[in-house]
């Protein structure tokens, strides 16, 4: 079981190393969550319409960034710094493989994060409060494990220090990824899913292994190719990696549909 209490020393080395807990921004996280929904079986849509029911919504989209939004809250001050390390996975590594003494120290990384609170989902001894926080952690860290850069190897804080020029501005990979390409199709996030959904079936790797795991490291894997050259993203890099970001979405929203329906259906 995860501990979620660490010491003031433990957190401030999580901090030092940390990329920035946003991925996808807002809108494709929204995207992941709006494309699971589409997919729900009758029982997960049931057992997600109870759980939400407090939280005034029945939607999975309109909970989908709350484990980044209380980060803002300073009623939920202790949660955040209890949970932030969880939404991503530093890599020992190019190879990618996942090796949890070396990855996720304490169980305190994305891979971990989801195996916990999909556990608590499913269990229907919990509360119904431990099992609606559950269910808006996993819609979000779901999103996280499918963003590349929330599971890369490089030294650079999942991007955020790799800076590069992107339509003439200044700024750093990592927001290019979680927003900045998303934004030259020019949709809200409701007609982008509206799109996606609108492809079909996505394809997914074949499983092997613990899914999660597998998952991260798929993320991982692409980070090797993201990089730009001289650190400019121009219109050839959007056209060769927006596919890429959308592949991930479409995967995202897929496996969290699949998850949702066995642990709730």
């Amino acid at each position: 079981m995860i501990v979620l209490r660490r010491s003031a020393v433990f957190l401030l080395a999580c901090f030092l190393l940390v990329p920035d807990a946003r991925a996808w921004g807002p809108d494709g996280h929204r995207i992941v969550a709006e494309l699971a929904q589409r997919h729900l079986s009758p029982a997960a849509e049931a057992q997600v319409e109870r759980l939400l029911a407090p939280e005034h919504t029945r939607r999975l989209a309109d909970v989908a960034t709350w484990a980044d939004d209380i980060q803002d809250d300073p009623s939920q001050q202790a949660l955040w710094k209890a949970t932030r390390s969880l939404h991503y996975i530093n890599f020992g590594d190019r190879d990618c493989d996942y090796q949890p003494p070396r990855d996720c120290r304490g169980e305190r990384c994305v891979v971990e994060g989801l195996a916990h609170y999909v556990a608590v989902l499913g269990d229907r001894s919990q509360s119904e409060d431990a099992r609606r926080e559950a269910l808006k952690f996993v819609v979000h860290l779901v999103g996280d494990v499918h963003q590349p850069l929330h599971a890369g190897y490089r030294p650079d804080k999942g991007g955020n220090t790799y800076q590069v020029q992107f339509r003439g501005e200044g700024g750093n990979l990592h927001r290019v990824w979680d927003s900045g390409m998303l934004r030259t199709r020019g949709l809200d996030w409701q007609a982008y899913a509206q799109r996606l959904d609108a492809l079909g079936m996505v394809a997914l790797p074949p499983a092997t292994g613990a899914p999660f795991a597998a998952w991260a490291e798929e993320s991982c894997r692409l980070t090797r190719d993201i990089y730009p050259d001289g650190h400019t993203v121009g219109a050839a890099y959007v056209e060769r990696e927006l596919p890429v970001a959308e592949r991930r979405l479409r995967q995202a929203g897929r496996r969290l549909a699949a998850l949702l329906n066995r642990a709730l259906g």
